[in-house]
């Protein structure tokens, strides 16, 4: 996964000591309700579109950049699912990090649809899948990011934040 250059000019300095990053998430829907899910490249896991923001980047455009790079979806982002802390990580490479995770809701039109495809090197696949009927193996952080998207939508007031 590429790393963006203001970590790799951090981890120059600190080496693999933890980071506490932001991250931002986004689930997005077509009009038949099913989600759009990339299979990670580094873990071989299915899991919703998720990035780092570049330094002073708002998350939704995060969300609508990371989207387009890795899918070549550019979704419209609707409303702030769930902020929640992960659990440290441990990366190949030894770097250690922490997420706050920052999960947005949206929608892709079907000419947006029409266009889904691998936009980079992030993702062997991608795809559209009912909610019901999930693809395997999915990334376990991306289960509760979908369950708060919908509830979300069923609920634009049920914000999920972590306990």
């Amino acid at each position: 996964m590429p790393t963006p250059e203001f970590i790799l000019s951090l981890r120059e300095k600190i080496g693999h000591d933890p980071l506490w990053l932001p991250g931002v998430s986004v689930v997005v829907l077509d009009g038949q309700g099913r989600l759009l899910l990339g299979r990670r490249s580094d873990t071989g896991c299915w899991a919703v579109v998720s990035g780092i923001p570049e330094p002073g980047e708002q998350p939704a455009a995060c969300a609508r950049r990371e989207c387009l790079e890795e899918t070549g979806v550019e979704p419209q982002v609707l409303g702030l699912a769930g902020v929640t802390a992960g659990r440290e990580i441990t990366f190949p490479n030894g770097d250690r990090c922490t997420f706050m995770d920052i999960t947005l809701v949206a929608r892709a039109s079907q000419e947006q649809v029409a266009a889904t495809r691998v936009g980079d090197e992030e993702s062997t696949e991608v795809g559209w899948f009912p909610p019901d009927a999930l693809p395997e193996p999915l990334q376990e952080s991306s289960r509760g990011r979908v369950a708060a998207a919908l509830a979300w939508l069923a609920d634009p007031t049920a914000v999920q934040l972590g306990r």
